[in-house]
C-alpha cells in the first residue's frame, strides 16, 4: 500500500489546486482532470 506522501498528484485547471490519486480513480487516473464535481461543472 502507498503512503500519502508517495501518492501521485495534478494541479486542477480551474481552481489551480493540487490534488492527490484516490482510490475510486485507480482505473481512470490517466483521464482525470479535474478536483471535483464542482470543478468538473464550470
Amino acid at each position: 500500500m502507498m503512503k500519502k506522501a508517495n501518492l501521485p498528484k495534478k494541479t486542477c485547471p480551474v481552481c489551480n489546486k493540487p490534488f492527490s490519486w484516490r482510490k475510486k480513480w485507480r482505473l481512470n487516473w490517466d483521464k482525470v482532470k479535474y478536483c471535483s464535481k464542482k470543478c468538473y461543472s464550470k
